[in-house]
């Protein structure tokens, strides 16, 4: 079997992974991020996953290579993280009995034979109507700031939604399972066959 590399330092994305129960390594791409000129969310986090994927290559010359990058959008706004405690109430009142769709770009690099595999899953959270004192509780239990959307699902941020669509709860996390195992099997590498 490839050695199979994750490039990210995410512990939510290496927690998911260890979901698979097959050996990886993880490594750390160091890419520019910034959005190119009139890129769509779809454009970007695509190019994003493929060139985080390829940014680690050279130091795993056969590998297949996971690459994955996220965002969020309201109201057809790009959100990122918070960062501060102000941001994320701010953009969660924003949300409060609305809509917000991530995109997850997701990548499979052979670096072996330069083959890449890529895909954007969508999914949609639907907030209930939430009031500020809910939200100031929420962000300071959990402290979402370096989460985009300002939440994290896996946790207690599951309390501030109506409901969720998609196909797979995992790309809300950042990495989603489903559409890897799929991309891991094109380029390879079936995770059922590989079990330890």
């Amino acid at each position: 079997m490839k050695t199979l590399v994750l490039g990210s330092t995410s512990p939510f994305r290496k927690s998911l992974l260890e979901k698979l129960n097959v050996p990886f390594k993880c490594a750390k791409p160091d890419i520019d991020e910034t959005p190119l000129e009139n890129e769509t969310s779809i454009a970007l986090v695509e190019r994003l996953a493929i060139e985080k994927a390829k940014a680690v290559a050279d130091d795993f010359p056969n590998a297949l290579i996971i690459g994955s990058d996220q965002v969020a959008l309201h109201q057809g706004d790009i959100l990122g993280k918070p960062h501060t405690r102000e941001n994320a109430i701010e953009q969660l009142m924003r949300f409060s009995g609305d809509k917000v769709v991530f995109h997850t770009g997701l990548c499979v690099f052979d670096s072996g034979t330069k083959q890449s595999y890529s895909l954007v899953e969508p999914f949609e959270v639907y907030f209930r109507e939430l009031t500020r004192k809910e939200i100031e509780a929420y962000v300071d239990a959990e402290q979402p700031l370096k989460c985009a959307g300002s939440f994290k699902s896996e946790g207690l941020g599951i309390t501030l939604f109506e409901k969720l669509v998609g196909d797979d709860p995992n790309s809300l996390i950042g990495l989603p399972l489903i559409k890897l195992h799929v991309l891991l099997k094109e380029a390879g590498l079936d995770v059922l066959e590989h079990q330890r």
